[in-house]
């Protein structure tokens, strides 16, 4: 299969319909291929390949170039294992051969007021903390590209944000930095490759002048049934996405323990006045 029909077969994956566009350039189309990829090879994510990755990441655009964001590797296959059970027990954490903690930075300010006497009490505000998770969030997105570029697959994990206190102890974090997600990395494995997974119509996300919610209730029950299809093929709990989706908000017993990420987020150095 050549790459053009690669790329069309995965507009069709994310809507359920032919695309009815002009072949988008190659990057476009490496971003539509996109999957979550959770089983990995034997084979090592070499220095040179975490590299590049980091460049990308750094290429990201930055709040103000406050740069307020930084990254952990994560290799040691004990350490791994611990961070996994943090996460919730989630298997390919412990079995990846890279995993890469994207931290909210403010520290690294505040050592630079230190060493020029100078105040920093604006890192204590909500804002600088958005920024912080702004910045990681695009450098993390720009670092996943790049590798997927290389051949690898990623796979993010919020369940780092499960036990901020104890995941900030296993990798040293000093006050006013929080591990906002992790990222697996590594080449996917040959016998169990990944799936696209579909997603909303545009005419749900892509609002034009003005918000307008009229086409939402038909459009999300068309992708209710396009996901109930797809779980059954990855032989996961085939209900629809909108009752799954609001199962997972219904209230502070949901959330995986991230109800009290205001109070692990005080603890860790973040005063979000």
């Amino acid at each position: 299969m050549n790459l053009q029909h690669e790329v069309l077969d995965a507009w069709q994956a994310r809507y359920g319909e032919p695309a009815a566009l002009p072949m988008p350039d190659m990057l476009i189309g490496q971003i539509l291929r996109h999957r979550s990829v959770r089983a990995y090879s034997d084979v090592a994510v070499d220095e040179q390949t975490l590299n590049w990755a980091i460049a990308a990441a750094q290429s990201a655009s930055t709040s103000s170039n406050l740069q307020a964001w930084s990254v952990l590797a994560v290799r040691d296959r004990e350490r791994l294992a611990r961070l996994a059970r943090l996460s919730g027990n989630q298997r390919h954490v412990e079995q990846a051969p890279l995993l890469l903690v994207w931290l909210v930075d403010l520290s690294r300010l505040r050592r630079l007021g230190q060493a020029l006497r100078a105040p920093t009490a604006g890192t204590d505000y909500l804002e600088s903390y958005t920024v912080g998770v702004v910045d990681a969030a695009l450098a993390a997105q720009n670092a996943a590209l790049a590798f997927e570029a290389q051949g690898l697959g990623i796979v993010y994990i919020g369940g780092m944000r499960n036990h901020p206190e104890a995941v900030a102890e296993e990798l040293n974090l000093p006050s006013g930095t929080f591990a906002v997600f992790g990222m697996c990395v590594g080449y996917p494995h040959p016998e169990q490759p990944a799936e696209i997974k579909p997603r909303l119509a545009q005419s749900v996300v892509l609002h034009r002048e003005r918000y307008d919610a009229a086409a939402e209730a038909e459009a999300v029950a068309a992708y209710d049934l396009k996901m109930s299809d797809f779980q059954r093929r990855q032989q996961r709990d085939d209900r629809s996405w909108s009752s799954q989706a609001v199962e997972q908000v219904q209230g502070p017993d949901s959330l995986s323990g991230r109800h009290r990420l205001r109070d692990a987020l005080n603890a860790l150095g973040f005063a979000l006045r």
